[in-house]
């Protein structure tokens, strides 16, 4: 097992993120191929990668710092800035289009009071675009946090926050 190493004590890796990261590393052969799933075990609990705890992971998996920082920019869901608690992503695909999910995101962006890409003042809730979240026969697609909400109508989007707030 690697030494603790660490920057300083606010961005250490807990010892819970490194029995989570153990657990997972046995499966794999080599430590890039935990590098996503051990982004996704430290942003549980810190909500986002920052720098400082990228190079965390870096150097306790010994894998290059580059590396995981082309997969943290690469996959929408690593968040390399601060989110609120619940992170909303609507789907924008194509298909998503077709079934009109700009009602969707019109009645997100108003009821919430902010833009894609914002968070609210509370630090509750962060909007987000997203490309593709599967399903495409079932838009258009909600999804918070990582409750999967498929053919969402306007009038049911408060239902649905309401069990978030």
């Amino acid at each position: 097992m690697n030494q603790i190493i660490f920057l300083n004590k606010k961005n250490l890796l807990s010892k819970l993120e490194i029995k989570k990261i153990e657990k997972i590393k046995f499966k794999y052969k080599d430590n890039h191929a935990i590098s996503i799933e051990s982004l996704k075990v430290v942003q549980r609990y810190r909500h986002w990668i920052s720098d400082i705890s990228l190079k965390a992971i870096s150097k306790y998996l010994n894998i290059e710092l580059n590396y995981l920082e082309e997969i943290s920019t690469f996959y929408s869901q690593i968040f390399r800035k601060p989110v609120g608690r619940h992170v909303i992503s609507y789907c924008d695909s194509f298909v998503c289009y077709v079934k009109n999910y700009k009602r969707i995101k019109n009645v997100l962006e108003k009821t919430l009071k902010i833009k894609t890409g914002q968070t609210t003042k509370n630090k509750r809730f962060t909007l987000l675009q997203t490309c593709c979240l599967g399903n495409c026969d079932k838009g258009p697609i909600l999804m918070i946090n990582r409750d999967t909400y498929t053919n969402v109508i306007p009038k049911y989007v408060n239902n649905i926050l309401n069990r978030y707030r």
